[in-house]
């Protein structure tokens, strides 16, 4: 039987909480298997077509049991919240693993967040995107196919936000959301102003760039919906992902310089 309201969901988590019942852990997981196909669906826009969506679907469904089993209620978020950044984060681990994107790609991605540092260092100001194109010695209709060749790699870096090239020095928003009462009071008051940086890095960006920003990763929209809200195209609002993600990256690459 599905669970029809909250004081029952919140009842049964209690219950979990205590007993660690195999039966209720597969309640939960048949309750919130449609949100792992969800997340799956938004994560497999732009990726290339070799990656299959029931795999991400599989990478999810550990996500899922992850958050069942680390769920806490007395965090006062909701279930559903705190699972979608588990979801999405064991999908992304997996992507990383199995290292979908072509080098060429990568080393593009990584050039256009090279010339974005250096830009807004000397500028000391948010870079446009003819400024960013002249560092790059390309027309702005280059650095707009550009980025829309690698806007693949993309879905990774909100995740990967905190991400300075070593693969054990990374900080990603969902660990932001993980339960703090492990964690000592040093690496609490870090995450804090983590967050204070990654927020103050999405203020800073371009007006529209920002707001798809907002509505795609805090409101859930899909890219479809946001260019209905935006009345632009899908393939517009795709490419203002990426340049908000390529800018976010080199802006938190920056920052991070200055803090640890």
């Amino acid at each position: 039987m599905p669970i029809n309201d909250e004081k029952e969901e919140d009842d049964l988590w209690e219950e979990f909480k205590k007993t660690k019942s195999p039966a209720l852990r597969d309640k939960f997981i048949r309750q919130y298997m449609p949100l792992v196909k969800y997340v799956a669906g938004k994560v497999a826009v732009g990726l290339p077509a070799s990656v299959e969506f029931d795999d991400l679907v599989g990478y999810g469904q550990f996500g899922l049991l992850d958050a069942i089993n680390k769920y806490d209620t007395a965090k006062g978020v909701k279930f559903k919240t705190y699972a979608v950044t588990r979801i999405r984060g064991a999908i992304f681990d997996e992507l990383r693993q199995i290292d979908w994107v072509p080098r060429s790609v990568r080393q593009k991605s990584r050039e256009i967040e090279d010339a974005i540092v250096s830009l807004e260092s000397r500028l000391g100001r948010t870079a446009t995107d003819s400024e960013i194109a002249g560092s790059l010695n390309m027309s702005e209709d280059e650095y707009h196919r550009t980025v829309m060749k690698v806007s693949g790699t993309s879905v990774l870096s909100l995740n990967d936000v905190w991400y300075a090239g070593d693969d054990n020095d990374n900080m990603s928003i969902g660990n932001n959301i993980e339960s703090p009462s492990s964690l000592n009071p040093d690496v609490i008051a870090e995450r804090e102003e983590i967050k204070k940086v990654i927020a103050q890095a999405i203020s800073e960006l371009p007006e529209k760039e920002k707001m798809v920003i907002v509505l795609y990763y805090h409101e859930d929209l899909t890219f479809k919906e946001i260019g209905e809200v935006l009345e632009v195209s899908e393939s517009r609002i795709s490419q203002l992902h990426t340049k908000a993600n390529l800018r976010l990256r080199a802006k938190l690459t920056n920052l991070r310089k200055g803090i640890i």
